[in-house]
């Protein structure tokens, strides 16, 4: 019978030095703050820089300037930037930059215990089953909240950096996260599948 751990590679060792890489980053950069002058996380610099997504324009000196051929236009969104922000904008900076590492972060653990607990008891397992609901619950409402809450944080940084009424002009829509979704949809069937594997093997070591 081959190993179980063999049939999870090579996603196994990749996740685990990928997560061994972004936890030493952290760490290494957050002692670094602490000690190195000039040395921030880029979520705690003092600068605040926002596109707007939602809006964008073409003039005869932008399509010179980056050297468009005649008849080709270059479309261009504004980058509002303030190189003294207030609190209430770091605020937003941070509740627009945050979310996503830590759905990420959040992701690779649950994934690298996944595959420790597959490899450690089996691929057919119902721990397995049911870390693959939780990393698929994980992904599919991590991702929503995701994208709700750095649409929210844009539109009120933005808000903070245009005047008058312009910001509901220019402000950023959130898009649906479909690769995720369908990622924990994915996981949500590959769930069933190992848990519908358990009960064969179940009534096979019964019947034996």
């Amino acid at each position: 019978m081959v190993d179980d751990r063999k049939l999870l590679e090579p996603l196994f060792s990749a996740v685990s030095l990928i997560l061994r890489v972004v936890l030493c980053t952290v760490v290494a950069g957050f002692v670094l703050s602490l000690f190195v002058d000039g040395v921030h996380f880029s979520f705690l610099r003092d600068g605040v820089c926002l596109t707007a997504d939602g809006m964008s324009g073409s003039s005869s000196d932008v399509d010179s300037m980056f050297g468009a051929r005649e008849g080709v236009i270059v479309n261009a969104s504004p980058e509002y930037c303030t190189g003294d922000a207030s609190s209430s904008q770091q605020a937003f900076k941070l509740l627009r930059d945050l979310p996503s590492f830590i759905l990420m972060l959040g992701g690779l653990l649950l994934l690298n215990r996944l595959l420790r607990g597959a490899a450690r008891d089996g691929v057919y397992t119902a721990q397995t089953a049911s870390r693959l609901r939780v990393l698929g619950w994980w992904l599919l409402a991590g991702s929503l909240l995701t994208e709700v809450a750095e649409a929210i944080a844009k539109a009120k940084l933005l808000a903070t950096l245009v005047e008058g009424d312009r910001a509901d002009a220019l402000g950023n829509v959130w898009e649906i996260p479909f690769l995720p979704i369908f990622t924990a949809l994915g996981l949500f069937t590959f769930a069933r599948i190992v848990r519908a594997g358990v009960v064969m093997r179940e009534d096979v070591e019964a019947t034996i």
